[in-house]
């Protein structure tokens, strides 16, 4: 039996501490200083503004006469023929490499085999020497006829007279985009997961509506980068069709120049012309891919008018919270 003396009384209970309230004597935290970084950039920007400076103080780029001839009749319309030739090939080339795609990712063993020969020789051939076959292709093929096989011929037509510089310019830039396209379309339908057509299947799906909802928003994420720089490369491609004396942007360019002997400045305009358009064009391929992101990932990247909104936001927190900082040891030495 425990006697009453015998037990140890229990320790008086601490009072607590009151909290700390943040005063002048606590460290701030202050973040990471990146001296790296800020080295790195500001020599990147050093150097870009003397590439700048140098490009603006060259009197050889003769700036008043770029201006003069930026938006000329001659450069327009060679701008309008560059982007309608742009717009009919890709529209032409990934609808035959749609095909071709389809043939490759055939069962049968003669369209499959069909379809690698296409995209090995015409891959494996410089674009230049298939646009000089073509337009030489009157000495292969002097007429071109309908009519019956090894029987008459109901209508002849010289090949010199069908085959202009414009449209030899959109058979050889077509079938060489064609060869490429159907590389890409059929890495895209390739990327989608196997179980996803499985599934489909399983709920009864057609295999058309299965290709329409399911397989083609898929592949679509892996087809657009590619189809994008694709379009830019074949803005930039059509300047080879000026060997073909095909009035695009760079060949009315040179038919300036050759008269006037200003080279560089109207090679300027044709380089302002050709970034102007790939930049217009790398922004649409953005919300291209931002739209056929959804469901891939949980948030959509931001657009660039949101990054700014947020940096602005972010600047405007770091201000306010320096603010504040220096008026907080005002006011502990007022207490």
């Amino acid at each position: 039996m425990v006697m009453p003396s015998e037990v140890t009384p229990a320790p008086a209970a601490r009072p607590a501490k009151p909290a700390s309230t943040p005063g002048p004597d606590l460290p701030r935290i202050v973040p990471r200083r990146h001296v790296g970084r800020w080295l790195t950039a500001a020599v990147a920007l050093l150097l870009f503004a003397l590439v700048l400076n140098s490009v603006a103080r060259n009197d050889a780029f003769q700036w008043n006469v770029v201006g003069h001839y930026f938006t000329t009749a001659a450069v327009l319309d060679g701008l309008l023929l560059s982007l309608w030739l742009t717009a009919v090939v890709m529209v032409l080339g990934f609808l035959l490499g749609t095909v071709l795609a389809m043939m490759r990712l055939s069962a049968n063993p003669v369209l499959r085999t069909l379809g690698w020969g296409y995209v090995w020789i015409f891959r494996s051939t410089p674009l230049l020497v298939q646009l000089l076959f073509w337009f030489n292709i009157g000495a292969l093929y002097p007429t071109l006829g309908l009519g019956i096989p090894f029987g008459p011929q109901f209508l002849t037509v010289k090949t010199v007279n069908l085959l202009g510089p414009t449209l030899t310019a959109v058979i050889g830039l077509t079938l060489h985009e064609t060869a490429y396209a159907a590389e890409v379309v059929r890495g895209g339908i390739l990327s989608v997961d196997s179980g996803q057509i499985e599934a489909a299947q399983a709920l009864g799906l057609s295999r058309r509506r299965t290709l329409r909802r399911i397989v083609v928003p898929q592949a679509m994420r892996s087809v657009v980068p590619t189809a994008g720089n694709m379009l830019i490369g074949t803005l930039k491609g059509t300047s080879i069709v000026s060997v073909l004396a095909v009035h695009d942007l760079l060949y009315s360019v040179q038919l300036v120049y050759n008269q006037t002997y200003q080279v560089i400045p109207l090679l300027m305009v044709a380089t302002l012309w050709y970034i102007a358009v790939t930049t217009v064009l790398g922004a649409g391929q953005f919300y291209v891919e931002r739209y056929y992101a959804r469901g891939g990932s949980r948030a959509l990247p931001p657009t660039p008018l949101q990054r700014l909104r947020d940096h602005l936001s972010a600047v405007r927190r770091r201000l306010s919270a320096a603010t504040a900082a220096k008026a907080r040891p005002a006011i502990g030495g007022d207490r």
